[in-house]
């Protein structure tokens, strides 16, 4: 009990720092806006395969999530969207429950399934794209990256 509770506090002051980072880069974004996108090196194992990695897409994911396209986030790589609602969630029931000094017990707690979901998406995410592009050739990311991202 004593150590999930100094995880979850670990997590959460990570999870606010994380966030702090995040504001200051959309800040950056905002005042002076490089192509982000054009400056992240190609993905090794799609340039050699062809195949998508396990990874693949979660940069979009992230760019198409601040730009407030979230459907387009899921479809570039559904693990950023459903991380980044848990984690909001996690963050805001915690600061809740942390600021009522434990009177309100409606932090979220932190439990391994979370960790064994997340692993389960990237795994179904890399199985349907990369199906998609063997069997009937469509490539799911280049298409949303024409369609969504018309400047990269």
């Amino acid at each position: 009990m004593r150590n999930r509770r100094k995880e979850e506090t670990a997590l959460f002051y990570i999870g606010w720092a994380l966030v702090f980072v995040a504001a200051i880069l959309v800040l950056m974004y905002r005042t002076m806006p490089l192509p982000f996108l054009k400056l992240m090196p190609p993905c090794i194992f799609h340039s050699v395969t062809g195949l998508y990695c396990p990874g693949c897409g979660g940069t979009r994911a992230v760019s198409a999530l601040l730009h407030g396209h979230i459907i387009t986030a899921f479809l570039c790589h559904p693990l950023v969207p459903c991380a980044a609602i848990t984690a909001g969630w996690f963050l805001i029931s915690q600061s809740i429950e942390r600021i009522s000094g434990h009177r309100m017990k409606i932090g979220m707690k932190y439990r391994d399934v979370y960790i064994w979901t997340a692993l389960g998406i990237v795994i179904i995410n890399f199985i349907v794209k990369n199906l998609l592009l063997i069997i009937w050739n469509v490539d799911l990311l280049q298409g949303i990256t024409l369609f969504y991202f018309p400047i990269m």
